[in-house]
């Protein structure tokens, strides 16, 4: 059902100035529970001054915490998953980076398909539906974005997005 309203569109009235530094700091402090109880750190790198991308935070914040919750799912106890936000020229880059079993890379073109599984041998007693990954793709897109995945096998993954700073006006068109 979340799915289908985020690929209905952003309600015009959600559409505001978003901090992704804040947001970054937000998500690691909602998921830090979960990490410990996992034994994985969560650090968060981000510059003071962050510029503003438009969108809708709440949204924004879901795809966040779905790639940073996989992240700490797959990462080993002892290991740390870092956040990272930079700037650049005309959007926002955030990458969550994990020191997990990585991806392999015949898998990676399909992992933000919905309902698509890593080899299910790899993954067994990691719970999930499988629409993590598709809900950021479409939150992502949705706020004029890109989402991307980096991967080695043994190494870890790097899951990144980026907002235009000065995005379209989500408002006027469904969807984005």
């Amino acid at each position: 059902l979340d799915l289908s309203r985020i690929e209905s569109g952003i309600a015009p009235d959600a559409v505001d100035d978003v901090d992704l530094g804040r947001l970054a700091q937000a998500s690691a402090d909602r998921l830090r529970l979960f990490a410990e109880r996992q034994g994985v750190a969560i650090e968060v790198h981000a510059p003071s001054e962050v510029p503003l991308v438009r969108g809708d935070r709440e949204r924004i914040g879901q795809a966040l915490l779905n790639l940073l919750h996989n992240a700490v799912k797959f990462s080993p106890p002892g290991s740390v998953v870092a956040i990272r936000v930079t700037p650049a020229e005309s959007e926002v880059v955030v990458a969550i980076e994990d020191h997990g079993q990585g991806i392999p890379a015949s898998a990676l073109p399909r992992i933000f398909e919905r309902f698509y599984k890593v080899d299910r041998a790899r993954t067994r007693g990691v719970g999930g539906t499988g629409l993590g990954l598709s809900i950021a793709r479409h939150v992502i897109e949705a706020h004029g974005g890109r989402i991307w995945a980096e991967s080695v096998e043994g190494v870890g993954s790097t899951f990144s997005f980026a907002i235009p700073i000065r995005g379209p006006d989500l408002a006027a068109t469904p969807g984005g």
